[in-house]
């Protein structure tokens, strides 16, 4: 029998607990899914089609199309998961043109709709409680591997210049802001004013924004500038959390930021090892700073 230990900080699953992750792409729900193997608490992960990350199919797995997002619920439980984690990013929206009629649809719907004014958030917190309707606990990943969230304070062996906490500040104050409205967690504010904020491209299409400003000299003769990602005023800290990882530290460094922060115990960084690694090998910071006062979700 495999002995399960579990992380210090993480939840204390019972013995017959058995946890989903629901997988879109990226680094987050691989490191999970390792995090959970390693404390013999093999997953179950659902796949998104088309964004989740081949490797994962090496653990028991079943594929969903995002157009059948109302049959997440009933695979799940089909699946035998007492607890499931939404973890990596979705690229496109469904396509109502090729949603599935079904039972699950139409009691998925109403919520759907209610929620649909409130943005992104508002669905996952829709899609979140049908999973609970059937008896599932949504978790966070900060609540299965506590390791990834980000801690307060220099996490590089560069440090913040005097110049660079204002750009940290402005730069944040744009992150909460668009945050408040679902639009975005992310913000780089370069010459103490911020010059460019998340969109539905995400962080990496805001970096890459950022460098072309930078070519096409629109931000000529400004030097440094910063990346700010932090939690939405009120976000439901189960779903969505922020996150970073090495390729954020070289999109910034392309961009000709000095360094990045995040919101500390409210942002996720993972391959802590390398994202350090490559900020030092570049010269950049990367700084956890501290958590904003917020509603609790």
């Amino acid at each position: 029998m495999t002995k399960t230990t579990e992380a210090k900080g993480a939840l204390n699953f019972q013995a017959g607990d058995k946890i989903a992750i629901v997988a879109g792409s990226g680094r987050l729900p691989i490191d999970l899914a390792e995090s959970l193997a390693a404390r013999g608490r093999t997953p179950f992960v659902a796949l998104v089609r088309g964004e989740a990350d081949a490797a994962l199919s090496s653990y028991d797995h079943e594929e969903i199309e995002i157009e059948n997002f109302a049959g997440l619920a009933p695979l799940l439980k089909r699946n035998g998961a007492t607890h499931a984690v939404f973890a990596g990013g979705i690229s496109r929206r469904p396509r109502m043109s090729r949603l599935k009629p079904s039972l699950a649809l139409l009691q998925l719907l109403p919520r759907v709709l209610a929620n649909i004014s409130k943005g992104d958030d508002g669905v996952l917190r829709a899609l979140a409680s049908v999973v609970e309707s059937y008896g599932i606990k949504m978790v966070g990943a900060h609540e299965i591997a506590p390791d990834l969230l980000a801690p307060a304070g220099s996490m590089t062996a560069a440090f913040p210049e005097k110049s660079d906490w204002l750009d940290l500040e402005s730069a944040r104050e744009a992150a909460l802001a668009i945050g408040a409205l679902d639009i975005g967690q992310a913000a780089v504010a370069i010459g103490g004013r911020a010059i460019a904020l998340e969109g539905i491209e995400g962080t990496d299409g805001l970096l890459d924004r950022v460098r072309d400003l930078r070519s096409n000299g629109r931000i000529a003769g400004k030097k440094r500038g910063v990346l700010v990602k932090c939690a939405k005023p009120g976000q439901e800290l189960r779903l969505d959390l922020p996150t970073i990882g090495p390729s954020t530290v070289t999109a910034a460094h392309a961009a000709g930021l000095a360094g990045i922060g995040v919101e500390a115990g409210h942002s996720l960084v993972l391959d802590a090892r390398n994202v350090v690694s490559e900020a030092d090998r570049l010269g950049l910071f990367v700084v956890g700073l501290p958590s904003t006062k917020r509603n609790s979700a």
